[in-house]
């Protein structure tokens, strides 16, 4: 009976993912399709869930039936014509109105999916439709009491905004912007100057050609000649009927780029521009009539922190991205080296390349990635806005109630821990999705170098992901501050938390430090436990090891900067990458061990986590040997026939494996990646 009850719960639900997701057209993939060991609609419907897939099947179905988002291939638009063509594509995704706010409000998951969806047909009309919806009007909603009309205009597209953060000479080191905003007690206004070219804004995603107004960050100056720090405010750049440039500021487009062309970066210049005192977007402080500095949050470095809260949320946005990318080139390349035949054990065979061990290697290590990558970003995605929603309406759920009251925990701790996530994530992510785009290019052959296959696309448009909103190995020293901070906790053996619990791994420091790779047979390296347990060992020696270095260098007489500076290298750069690759191996491992996983689906998975875990390690083997976690012949030998049996274990799912994330054809847009096989 229980066996006729399972059949029929089978049969159900197959028939609920066929309505979902139809069949895949036949042709040679069909071979690999019937050897997987699951079914991808299921796979599918278990890792988005019903809604999430009509949702983006509904976005997909559109941007296809538009004529104005059809594909022109062999067409070689002019920038020009690219921008344009772009900015209306931008205005359809607003009248589409995808997302109402009760939606949003139900499930951010889906502005999450809705922005990867538009970005796998084109990231140019994407990033400029988030850059002013996302961007520009979520720092207008943080002090959306103020600016609510603006708001309204922002959605019905009456105004176009941009980000104006960035400098022709300082980028990454926002402390040092020097536009200034001074304010005018007498006519209750701020001046907004630009001292000279080099404190120009620049590299401003739509203020090329199309944006109006823009979130400008300058340097707040009060009557008393004080510099009050980095400060946000309002400003309107262009007439929003004819375009041309306000009184006072000259704006214009960089030039052509490597990537992205379709989106306007451009650059501005203000003298003497004048706005109203409410224009500024007091999150860090204000300024009253009288022209004293009022701020809530008290030191300069938290009104900082305050003024920039935005970019945690771009860098995990810029996470999902890079997976994105990642996911298409995987989609492209694995297709098409399980269709494309090259030699064979005979003259009269020739196997697909898939089957070959060079390139099973590879590839689908850079698949395990981003099915953890993925869950990784949906995770942190949703960690953020449960922060955000706090922030935001002083309301706390259940969870973050049991955390801040249980063990003492603030919201600005639980900030600061996912601050230093997305500082790692990011470079993590996008590092990964670049070279595993150069990779498929390779893997492709020719064919993967003919740009109608979209590859070189993919990774030029990735490219950029590894320097906006902080250059990755900047931002990278940020993720290993927050590390080197608990030091003194864990000297003291003090007890310790996070909001978290990411850093719960180095309450166990002393003990972690005593451990050995214990691993006898590639059999007992098939679970992604043996490299998770590596990792918390290599977390906890590069901790240390930063640690014993900076302090060598301090007493040897350096300042804290020259001393910080001299400990990146195999230091501090390295414990922030074993930190966000342990970290996000922890959540894959935790998700894909899950008692809830369905049968049917639980050897891929725990196959996907473990080839993660363990191809990431490889990358560590010299430290692993260098502080005595490993020794002998053995540990690098098992790791590396692991590797090689996942590979092999994986080969015959791989095309399954992308069939679950890979977009229609027409959004996906390669000829050599087509759902079939064919080209």
């Amino acid at each position: 009976m229980a066996s006729t009850t399972n059949q029929k719960e089978t049969t159900g639900n197959q028939t609920s993912w066929d309505s979902l997701l139809p069949d895949l057209p036949k042709g040679p993939l069909c071979r690999y399709r019937k050897k997987a060991s699951f079914n991808w609609k299921e796979m599918a419907v278990f890792l988005d869930g019903e809604d999430i897939i009509q949702f983006k099947n509904r976005i997909f179905s559109a941007l296809e039936s538009d004529p104005l988002f059809a594909h022109h291939p062999g067409e070689d638009l002019s920038r020009e014509k690219y921008q344009e063509l772009t900015f209306l594509r931008c205005k359809r995704l607003f009248e589409y109105d995808f997302l109402t706010q009760q939606e949003i409000m139900e499930n951010p998951l889906k502005v999450f999916n809705m922005v990867v969806c538009i970005g796998m047909y084109d990231w140019s009309p994407c990033l400029q439709f988030v850059l002013h919806s996302g961007v520009f009007g979520g720092a207008i909603m943080s002090a959306y009491k103020k600016f609510t009309h603006i708001l309204k205009q922002a959605y019905r597209m009456e105004i176009f905004g941009c980000f104006a953060l960035t400098e022709l000479s300082h980028g990454t080191n926002t402390k040092a912007i020097r536009t200034t905003a001074t304010f005018d007690r007498n006519t209750q206004e701020f001046i907004i100057n630009t001292p000279d070219f080099e404190a120009a804004k620049f590299w401003v995603g739509n203020m090329g050609k199309h944006a109006t107004h823009a979130v400008l960050y300058a340097q707040l100056y009060t009557p008393d000649g004080q510099c009050q720090g980095l400060h946000s405010f309002l400003v309107q750049i262009r007439d929003t009927k004819t375009l041309l440039p306000m009184p006072g500021v000259m704006v214009g487009d960089i030039g052509k780029k490597i990537g992205q062309n379709g989106l306007d970066n451009g650059f501005a210049m203000f003298h003497n521009v004048r706005i109203p005192k409410e224009n500024i977007l007091n999150i860090a402080g204000d300024v009253t009539a009288e022209g004293k500095y009022s701020s809530s949050v008290k030191g300069v470095k938290e009104r900082f922190s305050a003024a920039l809260g935005a970019l945690s949320s771009g860098r995990i946005i810029i996470t999902a991205l890079s997976t994105t990318n990642l996911k298409l080139a995987l989609a492209i390349a694995i297709r098409f080296s399980a269709a494309r035949r090259q030699f064979g054990p005979t003259e009269d065979e020739e196997i697909p390349v898939i089957e070959y061990q060079t390139q099973q290697w590879r590839l689908l290590p850079y698949l395990a990635a981003a099915y953890a990558l993925d869950y990784f970003s949906k995770s942190l995605f949703e960690n953020y806005i449960e922060f955000y929603a706090g922030v935001l309406t002083q309301q706390r759920s259940q969870r973050q109630l049991l955390l801040i009251y249980n063990f003492f925990f603030t919201e600005a701790d639980l900030g600061r821990e996912i601050h230093a996530l997305s500082a790692a994530s990011k470079p993590l992510a996008s590092w990964t999705a670049q070279h595993a785009a150069q990779e498929c290019r390779e893997a492709c052959g020719g064919h993967g170098y003919l740009a109608m296959n979209r590859l070189g696309e993919i990774r030029n448009d990735n490219d950029p992901n590894c320097t906006y909103e902080g250059d990755n190995n900047v931002l990278l020293q940020q993720t290993s501050n927050y590390l080197m901070s608990w030091m003194n906790c864990i000297r003291d053996k003090a007890p310790f938390e996070s909001p978290l619990g990411t850093i719960n791994v180095l309450q166990d420091y002393h003990d972690i430090l005593g451990w050995k790779f214990t691993a006898i047979s590639v059999e007992d390296c098939m679970d992604s436990s043996v490299p998770l347990a590596a990792y918390k060992w290599l977390v906890c020696y590069l901790l240390r090891e930063s640690d014993v270095k900076l302090s060598k260098e301090k007493q040897a007489g350096l300042s804290d900067f020259e001393a910080k500076n001299n400990c990146q290298v195999y230091y501090c750069r390295s414990l922030a990458i074993a930190f966000i690759e342990q970290t996000v191996l922890q959540r894959y491992h935790d998700y894909t061990h899950d008692p809830s996983v369905p049968p049917a689906l639980q050897l891929v998975l725990k196959n996907l986590s473990a080839l993660y875990g363990l191809w990431s390690l490889s990358k560590h083997l010299a430290v692993l040997y260098q502080g005595g976690y490993a020794s002998g012949e053995q540990p690098s030998r098992l790791i590396q026939n692991a590797i090689l049996e996942l590979c092999y274990r994986l080969k015959d799912d791989s095309v399954a494996l992308v069939d679950v994330f890979a977009p229609p054809d027409f959004i996906l847009n390669s000829p050599i990646g087509k759902a079939s096989g064919e080209r």
